[in-house]
């Protein structure tokens, strides 16, 4: 994944004094050869089972997962899903700007914004061309690239490409409401905004936290991934991050 903020983030954290893993799902990032399959947002037990892998690497020392945007879904489902002792030493989950319900982000984004509309959809069409490419022998996405909409393209792809009903099924599938965070096996912080054009911040409210292992951030401004700082140019919350790490680390506060 090579989104500016994900860069930017993982080289403040490495010159912060830590081991950075970024982790590519299934198709993003240079990965599309290593695997005959498309990805979905559904694969949560793979990507489980990569974050344990990754907690192997880490030899005792304390592992932390963030995740952005879909991103941010995936690592709140390793929190909700996950158990302590497959993933060793994970201490916290962060999710910046995660989506709760993908049904909704997504017809927001096909309604909202041309910008987020046109940046997704071309983003996912180099993916499909990429492929396309290397598996001519399953692949042929011809009709597909004429789709205007996210959701049309959602709805080709659960049709003819997946073992759900339909997209209300398939999305369904990691939609995380009400009570999904209310039994977590690690500690959640989620930093969102107000703001965020293309996921509700009501969703973030209606959370529900029995155990006491989240923790909501819900800030005025920040649009979706942004909270920036102009001055010196970069992301706010990436010192933010750092703190939060602290007591974790048994380095106490600064």
């Amino acid at each position: 994944m090579n989104s500016a903020y994900m860069l930017h983030t993982g080289g403040y954290l490495v010159r912060s004094g830590f081991d950075v893993f970024r982790l590519n799902l299934r198709d993003h990032g240079p990965s599309h050869h290593l695997n005959r399959g498309l990805f979905h947002g559904a694969l949560t037990e793979e990507v489980i089972a990569a974050a344990a892998r990754i907690g192997e690497f880490s030899e005792g020392l304390p592992y932390f997962i963030l995740g952005f945007s879909l991103g941010g879904n995936f690592a709140l489902r390793i929190a909700a899903r996950g158990r302590m002792e497959d993933i060793p030493g994970l201490k916290r989950v962060f999710a910046v700007s995660p989506v709760l319900d993908p049904m909704k982000t997504t017809l927001a984004i096909d309604g909202g914004f041309p910008f987020y509309r046109r940046y997704f959809r071309k983003k996912w069409q180099r993916s499909l061309k990429t492929k396309e490419h290397l598996f001519p022998d399953l692949y042929r996405f011809d009709g597909v690239y004429a789709m205007k909409t996210l959701m049309e393209m959602t709805d080709y792809f659960v049709g003819h490409h997946s073992p759900f009903r339909d997209a209300r099924d398939y999305f369904s599938r990691y939609t995380l409401l009400g009570n999904a965070l209310d039994r977590l096996a690690f500690p959640v912080t989620i930093l969102t905004s107000e703001d965020d054009p293309i996921i509700p911040v009501d969703d973030f409210r209606d959370l529900r936290n029995g155990d006491g292992k989240l923790t909501l951030s819900i800030q005025p401004r920040g649009g979706h991934c942004g909270f920036i700082d102009p001055f010196p140019f970069g992301c706010w919350y990436e010192p933010w991050l750092v703190r939060q790490t602290l007591p974790d680390t048994g380095k106490g506060t600064r």
